[in-house]
């Protein structure tokens, strides 16, 4: 199933990017004591916008993360491919989603 697209517009810092983590059968992962960082960068593969920035948790048992944009992350109007990195309380590191990435879209202002 697609990632569905998340749109923001040049310039904003509201709503954060918030999302689910899910493994590879689609069930939420545990993300209680662990480290969020989000990553972004212009697609395909191009220049990084935002590099391993923290992210909250907000419920972990159901591995719903979000990030807060800063007001950097959104100057630009492009097309982006993003990221979560957790590190787990035991050191281990697993990326989502790890089928490809979340797609971003920051849509220009009129003026």
């Amino acid at each position: 199933m697609p990632t569905p697209i998340f749109y923001v517009k040049q310039n904003d810092t509201v709503p954060p990017l918030e999302v689910f983590l899910k493994d590879a059968y689609g069930a939420p992962v545990n993300v209680t004591g662990a480290t969020i960082k989000f990553s972004m960068r212009v697609k395909p593969a191009g220049a990084v916008k935002v590099n391993a920035a923290t992210a909250d948790i907000v419920t972990a048992g159901a591995g719903r993360v979000k990030y807060a944009w800063a007001a950097t992350n959104t100057d630009t109007a492009d097309t982006y491919e993003g990221e979560f990195q957790v590190t787990f309380s035991n050191g281990g590191v697993q990326t989502f989603p790890n089928d490809g990435h979340i797609a971003i879209v920051i849509t220009d202002d009129v003026a």
